[in-house]
């Protein structure tokens, strides 16, 4: 049989080839020598592994039955009766993924078949099943590869006891080796794609100049208040007028320092780059009132500073610190987020009511609103958390992304996916996560969901509130 394979075997099977085999045979061997299989046994288990993979002469695809077919075609010429065949081909069928061995022979040839993945040679001995597995279409790209090994050997486990004392400690090693590999591509800046990042370049350029119409145009010539680090900074402007402009990068700096490290550095990155740009449209652009109805102003002025907020948010940053802030001061307070915006709020427009008049407070008040509600309306509804549920095949690699990547704790529910219509009858267990995040986090979220599995079922629905558990803590790596 090997100078049948070494004849054979396509020339393009840079893993299931002759030395493959080999391998196969001589660790079947060692490990029926350690646990103690001698005689009729032995020799149906080296028999088994010589043929596993004679499956491939013909075709790569369901090559375990093909595999079975060659050993029943062959082995009655060696006076193999049709019982031992039956064992030799129970063992090649238990070594098809998943593996299921049913018995003591069975296992050592499922850990003999995949013994290299316990070994320190494992990255060049997988490289040449990669180029195998690219040229039968099953991967496209080395990310897509890692991912699949870190899932499978996520939930690979060894047999027997031979491979589990000897191989399960480099396993573990190459799987971590793998994680690390992925994880330095994932957060490397030439991760993301470029239409990508110029998609969000222009959202938050258009969100940008929205957001500065609707103060240029509508708040700052009626002398009109929002909420939030906004508000105070027409505040400022209003009493000692200051450059709004500068103002509203001055008191978000800080902000943007302390979310560098509460939040993450993109996103402090990318809301230096929205304050910074809003600074600049606030200097071109002319106070212009486009109307004296204040009622008018106050809907349309915030309806329009909302968009404008809604899009920088959508684009992964913020044009207002002040859940920065609230997240800051939650660790330090009893109160929740929710409560220490309101506080803040309320203290913005008190201010503004004793400077400038219950009336312009009270307009300044719908302004707030209706900026809110478009906010929330642009972003989908998303508010200060939100429960995500993914359902998946890779849920295994989805977890480690969240857990580990994500910095956030999750909780796995037991169920079945399919029940497609007309397949109601197929259906496969999964593991059902959910997880809590802030609104900010959800598109970091479903990037590293869909990297993993593009076809993922993810849905998240709004929490008011959340206490407990690790939702307000950052990761830190």
């Amino acid at each position: 049989m090997i100078r049948k394979l070494e004849t054979g075997l396509p020339s393009y099977l840079s893993y299931h080839n002759t030395d493959h085999t080999k391998n196969v045979v001589k660790a079947a061997e060692y490990l029926a020598t350690a646990e103690n299989i001698s005689g009729e046994d032995l020799t149906l288990l080296k028999t088994a592994a010589l043929f596993h993979d004679s499956g491939f002469l013909h075709d790569h695809q369901d090559h375990e039955e093909i595999s079975c077919q060659e050993a029943q075609k062959h082995l009655p010429d060696f006076g193999y009766s049709e019982g031992q065949i039956g064992v030799v081909c129970k063992m090649i069928q238990a070594t098809k993924l998943p593996q299921l061995p049913e018995n003591h022979l069975t296992q050592i040839l499922c850990d003999a078949d995949l013994y290299y993945i316990g070994k320190v040679q494992y990255t060049e001995i997988a490289e040449g099943l990669f180029a195998e597995l690219k040229r039968f279409g099953v991967v496209k790209t080395k990310m897509e590869w890692e991912l699949k090994q870190i899932e499978f050997l996520s939930v690979h486990k060894f047999f027997t006891r031979t491979a589990q004392n000897e191989r399960e400690v480099q396993k573990q090693a190459n799987l971590q080796k793998l994680r690390k590999s992925v994880s330095n591509t994932l957060t490397s800046p030439h991760g993301e794609k470029p239409i990508d990042l110029l998609k969000d370049a222009m959202q938050m350029v258009v969100g940008v100049i929205i957001a500065g119409y609707a103060l240029k145009g509508f708040l700052v010539p009626n002398h009109f208040f929002d909420g939030g680090i906004t508000g105070l900074s027409l505040l400022v402007h209003e009493l000692y007028h200051f450059n709004l402009g500068v103002v509203i990068i001055l008191l978000n700096l800080p902000l943007i320092i302390i979310s560098f490290f509460t939040v993450g550095h993109r996103f402090a990155y990318r809301t230096f780059m929205s304050v910074a740009l809003l600074g600049i449209c606030l200097l071109l652009l002319p106070d212009v009132a486009l109307t004296s109805d204040k009622l008018l102003i106050s809907i349309f002025g915030g309806v329009f500073l909302g968009i404008g907020i809604g899009l920088i948010m959508r684009a992964g940053a913020a044009l207002d610190g002040i859940e920065v802030l609230a997240l800051y001061t939650l660790k330090r307070t009893s109160f929740t987020i929710t409560e220490i915006i309101l506080g803040i709020n309320v203290m913005i427009f008190g201010i503004a009511a004793f400077k400038f008049g219950v009336e312009s407070a009270l307009y300044s008040i719908l302004t707030y609103f209706a900026a809110t509600r478009c906010i929330d309306y642009v972003v989908e509804g998303i508010q200060a958390f939100t429960g995500v549920t993914i359902i998946s095949g890779k849920s295994e690699v989805i977890k480690y992304q969240l857990v580990n990547k994500l910095g956030r704790g999750i909780t796995v529910y037991k169920g079945e996916r399919g029940f497609l219509p007309g397949k109601f009858e197929i259906s496969t267990e999964c593991d059902i996560i959910f997880t809590v995040i802030t609104r900010l986090e959800l598109r970091k979220l479903k990037n590293l969901v869909y990297e993993v599995d593009p076809n993922a079922f993810v849905f998240a629905n709004t929490i008011k509130e959340a206490s407990g558990g690790i939702v307000k803590q950052r990761h830190h790596q």
